[in-house]
């Protein structure tokens, strides 16, 4: 299996080219809407993910839900991650950057057993007894803000090819080229509008306004939320 990319030419090697993480899932809405029919899921990854899949569901009327999944922090740089946890439990570690950091196994046991805690923590908050999708047979898209390293996404895809689906699309807004070769093997499509190549990458290079979406704004994205947003 190789992926097919879908991206932006006008974008390649390009910052600041969306206004917010709104914008950027209308204009995913845009690039998929020729395919986005038929038994579609829409699955977005909290927090940054789900602005993005909102505003993906609001054009394409697609159903919404989360998919839990959370990098493994490095403790001195909680902003990058050496691995990723899934909602079912499953764990991804890159392992070549364990034994360049030098981690040992203790600490390593110790990061992983934080992010299974954080991870159920999220899972409970955003999901509480509501049951998983069924998604066997189905076209799935999986989306979040950008990928860096492509671990967390990569995670998330071994979690949903578990399921069954017919067909596994990444679509993020903007992305590694690291990261786009790492899933190019893993799914079916990959969307990616602004693919960035160089050594040093940031997903909030790609935005004009950056920040940290909080649980609670997850929470008024989610469909049946009485206090749902209308942006």
């Amino acid at each position: 299996m190789i992926a097919s990319l879908e991206e932006e030419l006008s974008y390649r090697d390009k910052v600041f080219v969306f206004k917010d993480r709104l914008e950027a899932g209308a204009l995913l809405a845009d690039k998929l809407h020729p395919q986005a029919t038929g038994n579609v899921q829409l699955l977005a990854i909290p927090a940054g993910g789900v602005p993005v899949g909102y505003a993906m569901e609001e054009k394409l009327k697609l159903p919404l839900d989360v998919l839990v999944v959370r990098k493994i922090q490095i403790p001195w740089n909680t902003e990058a991650g050496f691995g990723a946890v899934t909602w079912d439990g499953r764990v991804f570690l890159n392992e070549p950057l364990i034994a360049q950091l030098r981690l040992d196994a203790e600490t390593t046991a110790q990061c992983i057993s934080r992010t299974r805690t954080t991870v159920s923590e999220r899972y409970q908050k955003f999901r509480g007894s509501k049951p998983f999708p069924k998604l066997s047979g189905r076209i799935v898209i999986i989306v979040d803000d950008g990928l860096a390293s492509g671990f967390s996404m990569l995670a998330a895809v071994d979690s949903i090819r578990a399921q069954h689906p017919s067909k596994i699309v990444v679509a993020v807004p903007t992305g590694s080229a690291k990261a786009i070769r790492l899933l190019t093997p893993k799914v079916e499509e990959i969307v990616c509008l602004n693919v960035r190549s160089g050594s040093i990458f940031a997903v909030a290079d790609a935005y004009q306004k950056w920040y940290d979406v909080t649980d609670q704004e997850v929470l008024e994205y989610l469909p049946k939320n009485p206090h749902r947003r209308s942006d």
